[in-house]
Formats: structure tokens, sequence, C-alpha cells
């Protein structure tokens, strides 16, 4: 349920539908708009009666809220979501696509500013590095630990480029919220519930990537998590799913785009990399997502692929990178 307030709602009538909505036992999130205020009402058993709050001074209207996600849904909040680092420096979901890239794990101090200074010149925003990294095989390369987010820490400081980094399970979030200024939650931890709550209640805005066989609906009740423990700074990241093809590692679902904007206020951003699995096919993936009106992308980019110690195959060189740029520049998006 949504409770819209009047314009000439004062905060004293806001304070008194708050108590209301806990007094009958529930949570109450206000959400602030441009003109005014709405307040969401969370935790309720089914359907309620409109009429418990229109007779308050400063209630306009009582709105039902279908979709079993509520603070994600854009029935509870109409007005796009935007996630602002620095002083508004990148600003995701406004009028720009802001690229992520980076290769897919920091490897050395050394292999990270080289690709750092690469990107940047070309363009990208933000720097993505894999620090911990949860891998399909035990015995595959499984990241710096501490050391990657030391690294990644000197990036941002030589640099000035931001950095999203992923959280691989509960304890690790501590680490990773302190060194990044984007928490990654991977496509293997979408459904991990105690890792969503953690980082909900991180002061750090979260890069939420799809689950590789979720729903959208799946998709959004795990972000809900983390809304619902009071991060609001939410981006959902379409990263390919898993179907019966062999052409590319997954199958990228750009349907999927239009769809999360029509019913969801949060920034989306594409993940090309991990959708194509192979280096020829994320250009133009890029290029499509650009194309469908997506805030962000994040690709993978490595100086030496072939040694890469992480997904190598599908990492862009340097020049592919700018050029991926160039190419986003021309048709006009502004990056």
């Amino acid at each position: 349920m949504l409770i819209v307030m009047r314009q000439s709602a004062s905060d004293e009538d806001v304070k008194k539908v708050v108590e209301k909505i806990k007094a009958m036992g529930w949570e109450a999130k206000p959400i602030p708009g441009e003109e005014r205020t709405a307040i969401g009402v969370l935790r309720n058993p089914g359907e309620t009666d409109p009429a418990l709050f229109l007779d308050i001074p400063g209630v306009r209207e009582v709105i039902p809220v279908s979709k079993p996600y509520k603070l994600v849904s854009r029935e509870m909040h109409p007005e796009n979501t935007t996630v602002s680092l620095g002083d508004g420096e990148v600003v995701i979901g406004g009028d720009r696509l802001v690229v992520m890239a980076g290769p897919c794990a920091v490897e050395s101090e050394k292999q990270a500013l080289a690709i750092a200074s690469e990107v940047k010149n070309a363009g990208a925003a933000l720097f993505r590095g894999g620090a911990f990294k949860p891998r399909s095989s035990p015995y595959s390369f499984q990241g710096l630990g501490k050391k990657g987010l030391e690294i990644l820490a000197k990036v941002r400081e030589e640099t000035g480029l931001f950095i999203v980094t992923e959280a691989t399970d509960h304890d690790v979030c501590d680490l990773v919220e302190e060194y990044s200024d984007i928490i990654q939650i991977g496509t293997r931890n979408m459904q991990n519930y105690r890792l969503l709550r953690r980082a909900g209640q991180a002061r750090k805005p979260v890069l939420l990537k799809r689950g590789m066989s979720a729903t959208l609906d799946e998709f959004f009740m795990a972000a809900e998590y983390i809304m619902s423990e009071g991060n609001n700074e939410v981006i959902l990241c379409e990263r390919g799913i898993r179907t019966f093809v062999r052409h590319s590692r997954n199958t990228l679902d750009l349907n999927a785009v239009p769809y999360i904007k029509r019913e969801s206020h949060l920034p989306v951003v594409v993940d090309p990399s991990h959708a194509a699995g192979r280096r020829d096919q994320v250009i133009p993936l890029a290029r499509a997502s650009a194309a469908a009106g997506v805030d962000g992308l994040l690709v993978e980019v490595h100086n030496d692929p072939d040694r890469a110690l992480s997904d190598g195959p599908q990492s862009l060189y340097p020049e592919q990178f700018a050029d991926m740029m160039e190419g986003l520049r021309g048709m006009n998006v502004a990056v």
C-alpha cells in the first residue's frame, strides 16, 4: 500500500501517518518526491482498508500495491532512482551512459594500474575488478583477497576512478564495503539472502547481478531483500541467462531491460562480457544494450587476456575497448 500526501501536507501530518502505520504493527517507508511525499506501508498482511488513513489530515489518496516486491516497484516509487558517486561526479541512472571496465580479477598492482589507465583514457568512470572470485572449479584462481582490495584502493587513488568489486559472502562484505565505492553481488549469490541483508545494511550502493537462471520476479525480490534493510541505492545488472545455446556463454536477455524499466525505478546496467563469453560478441552486445536504453555497461578489459587468470577469452584488449567507446559516441550516446 502507498499513502500519497498532499503538496500542502506538513511534516507533522507525515509524522501522524507514520505513527498510525507503526501502531498497526507495520513498517512505514517515507518516500520524498519532487512535489509531494508518499509513505509506503510494508509488512501488512494482505489488503488493508484505505479508510484507516484517508481521514488523517494531509492524506491525498491511498493506492494498493499489487506487486510482491514493494520497494523495488514503480508503483511504490514512480520517479527514477539515481545513484551518485562522489559529489555527483558520476550519476548512474541519469542522462549519461556510465561505463565500468577492468579485468575480471585483480592479478597484480602493475596489471591493475595499467588497465585502469587505459580504460580511464577511453572514457570509463569506474574500475571493475574482482578481489574475491567465486569460481565453478575449486582449483581455479580465487582472487587475491584483501591484497586485491588494497590494490583497488591504489587504483582509485592514482586514477580517480571509482571502484566496483564483488562481495562473495557475509564476512567478506565488511572488507568490500570498506574499500569499494559499489558492492557487487554476483550471479551465484543473487539468492544468498543472508548476504543480501548484509548488503542492505551497507552504506555503499549495491550492484546486484541477475542469477543465471532467475526470473525477473525473483531478481526483483532479491533486490527487495537489500532495500528492506534500508539501502535504497541498488543497481540491477542483466548479465545473460543460461539457455541451450552453444554459440555464446549465456544469452543476453535484452527484453529484460524495457521490462525492468517499466516495473522498477532502479537503474539498469548490462554486462555484455559474461553474456557473450567470447570477445567477438562483446562490442555488438554493448551497442545493442546502449540502444535499448541501459544506464550503464560493465565490461571486462585485460591488457594480456591470453594470460589472464580469469575470463580471458571474453576480455577486450584496451584498444578494442577504446573502439567500443568511440562507437557508442558515434551512436549519439552520451558516455
